[in-house]
């Protein structure tokens, strides 16, 4: 049987108050799935009552490493179960974001910009929906410019909050000068599989990005951006399919805080035989 070589990199909890299932039932599609491993990533804890409602609270975090921990008893030495965070940069908070991603030993930090919460509306107020556009990107690179995440997640996120907006040759001189300074800092950026769920149905970030991000040798994470279960590692074998086509010849894995390279071929194999492993008793 092929090794399992990939991890569901990007999934939730019920603590951020918009999944459901426990890590131990996500590790069993990881397994079912032919997956190595998952990290778990729930949206860290904000101070001030920052977009409380898709959140956990402080107090709860040490309930997620409780039921990671469980996960991973339950699955050792089937799945291998990490701990990490998706961590919201937004201006002014650095100082917290970073004492806090320094507090617990996280495998993986996903750095996200969400601009369809109310607080990023309220800082960054316009009527014109394409500079709204072009100062997400902007964002996105001042996000990797800290140095606090090893990936910045679903890079084109925007896309899906001003949809009969969105035509990205109007502004690819803004994700441009964005990918140049991503490049620059050494930060991977992710290929978010949910994105064919959304308003607009495609993978995050769209091919046209995903070509000039490999052209500038961005590292690119895998995940799904799993909300339920059943969404563990949805979409990976064509999501190694449209990252070949776009140039990248490996994925990047995060353990301890550091990239580990994976041949797409290979890593296509290991799913292609995803189906003996989900006969195997789990």
């Amino acid at each position: 049987m092929t090794e399992r070589l990939l991890y569901e990199s990007h999934c939730h909890t019920p603590l951020c108050m918009h999944a459901d299932g426990l890590p131990t039932e996500y590790a069993e599609v990881a397994w079912k799935r032919g997956l190595k491993g998952m990290i778990v990533t729930c949206h860290n804890p904000m101070p001030d009552g920052f977009s409380s409602h898709v959140r956990m609270r402080d107090d709860q975090f040490d309930e997620y490493v409780s039921i990671i921990d469980e996960a991973r008893k339950d699955w050792l030495g089937r799945v291998d179960v990490r701990m990490g965070i998706e961590a919201d940069f937004f201006e002014g908070y650095e100082a917290f974001l970073e004492k806090q991603l320094n507090s617990a030993p996280f495998h993986f930090v996903l750095g996200s910009v969400h601009p369809q919460l109310a607080e990023y509306r309220k800082q960054y107020p316009t009527d014109d929906p394409v500079e709204y556009q072009r100062n997400y990107f902007h964002l996105l690179a001042t996000a990797a410019e800290t140095k606090l995440f090893d990936s910045i997640s679903h890079p084109d996120l925007v896309k899906n909050v001003t949809p009969h907006d969105w035509n990205p040759e109007v502004i690819m001189d803004s994700i441009h000068g964005a990918l140049d300074r991503i490049a620059a800092t050494g930060t991977a950026m992710e290929l978010n599989t949910s994105g064919v769920q959304k308003v607009i149905s495609e993978m995050n970030p769209f091919p046209e990005m995903l070509k000039a991000m490999a052209e500038r040798g961005i590292p690119v994470t895998l995940g799904a951006d799993a909300h339920q279960p059943d969404r563990v590692g949805d979409g990976y074998l064509a999501a190694l399919e449209l990252l070949a086509d776009c140039g990248y010849n490996e994925v990047t894995l995060f353990l301890q805080r550091k990239p580990n390279p994976i041949s797409i071929a290979a890593a296509k194999e290991s799913l292609q035989n995803a189906e003996l492993s989900s006969n195997e008793s789990p």
